[in-house]
């Protein structure tokens, strides 16, 4: 690809995650994205079939790859369950804070009837993506340190509490005062560490 096509692209990514995160994803369109980033509708679509093809492609590309990446930094499946999961949830604040557009198609991304579908169309299994984290609670279940729940409810334990936690975290960015820090997001992951351990 030439540099320019490149930059090109990643412009119109940026600012796809810009509209998402500022006025969701439902008003995002491919007329709106083309006039955002001073091109013609035209042009996007030489990249993506549909909007269904661009937000699959943002979600992965952009947003779950390195959201992977950040959160399992330092981080392994033979680690202690409290370390562990204490490492979860600090690596995953300190990344979305920082990202408020993957953030926000990540919350999105749960919901979304068009994402679920386009995830489903390309084929992707479940387990893929955090497969560390997967090994690390099926050892702690075999190992019968935590209760033996199905990975989707230990997904839900884990993930979404954290996920609503930075809600409250860009909400508070409004506020006088700032209440979830890490010191907070370290207290509310050792509750919930002791909810699931046996």
């Amino acid at each position: 690809m030439r540099p320019k096509n490149l930059e090109k692209e990643e412009a119109i990514r940026s600012i796809a995650l810009k509209i998402i995160a500022e006025e969701g994803l439902e008003n995002l369109s491919m007329q709106k994205l083309a006039k955002a980033a001073n091109i013609s509708p035209r042009t996007i679509y030489i990249k993506y079939e549909n909007k269904e093809d661009l937000l699959l492609k943002l979600f992965i590309e952009e947003v779950l790859v390195n959201y992977e990446k950040a959160v399992l930094e330092s981080f392994s499946p033979d680690m202690d369950f409290a370390e562990g999961v204490k490492k979860i949830w600090l690596n995953t604040f300190a990344y979305l804070k920082n990202n408020k557009p993957a953030f926000a198609l990540i919350r999105y991304g749960k919901s979304s009837p068009l994402l679920n579908n386009a995830f489903r169309n390309k084929n992707i299994k479940e387990g893929v993506f955090f497969a560390p984290i997967h090994q690390f609670l099926r050892r702690h279940i075999e190992a019968g340190v935590i209760m033996d729940f199905h990975r989707d409810v230990y997904k839900a334990l884990l993930f979404s509490p954290i996920l609503d936690l930075v809600s409250e975290y860009f909400d508070y960015e409004e506020r006088p005062v700032q209440i979830i820090d890490d010191e907070m997001i370290t207290a509310c992951c050792g509750a919930l560490i002791k909810g699931v351990m046996k």
